[in-house]
C-alpha cells in the first residue's frame, strides 16, 4: 500500500512525464513545418511516445500498489523555437528537470522506507542517465555544426541512428 505522501509524489511525477510527452509533441509539430529535418521531426515524435509510456508505467504502478493515479491537466507547452539548437537545448534542460524530480521522489521513498517504490524508480534513474547523455550528445553535435547547412543535413540523417544506438544499449 502506498502512503499518501508517496502517492502524491508519484502523481506529481505522472504529471511531469505527461508534460514531457506534450513538450516533445509540440517540438515535433514545430519541427515538422521546418524544411529538411524529417528525421528530427520523427525523433521528437518518438520521444513524445516514449514519455507517454513512462507516464503509463507510473500510472500502472500506483494503481497496482493500492493507490489512485490521477490523470493530470496539462499546461500549454512552448509551441515554437528560434532554431533547432534552441529546441535541443530545451530538450536537455527538460531532461535534467525530470531527473531531479525522480531523485526527489526517491528521497521521499527512502524517507518513508518504501523500498518497493525505490526499487521501481531505479528503472527511471537508468532511463534518465541515458536520456541526458543522448541530449548532451545531440547538443554537442549541434554546437560543432554551428550554422553549416551540410552539417545539419548530416545531423538530420543520423539522429534516428544515434537515438537507436541508445535504445539498443538499454536492451
Amino acid at each position: 500500500m502506498l502512503s499518501k505522501r508517496i502517492q502524491e509524489a508519484l502523481n506529481k511525477q505522472i504529471k511531469i512525464e505527461a508534460e514531457s510527452s506534450q513538450v516533445y509533441l509540440a517540438m515535433a509539430s514545430w519541427a515538422e513545418i521546418q524544411p529538411g529535418i524529417d528525421n528530427v521531426t520523427s525523433f521528437f515524435y518518438q520521444h513524445s511516445d516514449e514519455e507517454r509510456q513512462h507516464m503509463l508505467k507510473l500510472i500502472h504502478f500506483v494503481n497496482e500498489r493500492g493507490g489512485f493515479a490521477a490523470v493530470p491537466a496539462l499546461p500549454q507547452p512552448p509551441l515554437t523555437f528560434p532554431s533547432i539548437k534552441h529546441a535541443f537545448a530545451a530538450l536537455l534542460k527538460h531532461e535534467e528537470f525530470v531527473s531531479q524530480s525522480i531523485n526527489d521522489v526517491i528521497d521521499i521513498a527512502l524517507e518513508e522506507k518504501d523500498y518497493a517504490t525505490h526499487n521501481f524508480l531505479q528503472w527511471y534513474v537508468s532511463e534518465q542517465i541515458e536520456e541526458e547523455a543522448l541530449a548532451r550528445s545531440l547538443n554537442d553535435k549541434l554546437e560543432l555544426i554551428g550554422d553549416d547547412k551540410g552539417g545539419m543535413y548530416l545531423f538530420d540523417r543520423d539522429i534516428l541512428m544515434l537515438s537507436s544506438n541508445v535504445e539498443s544499449k538499454k536492451a
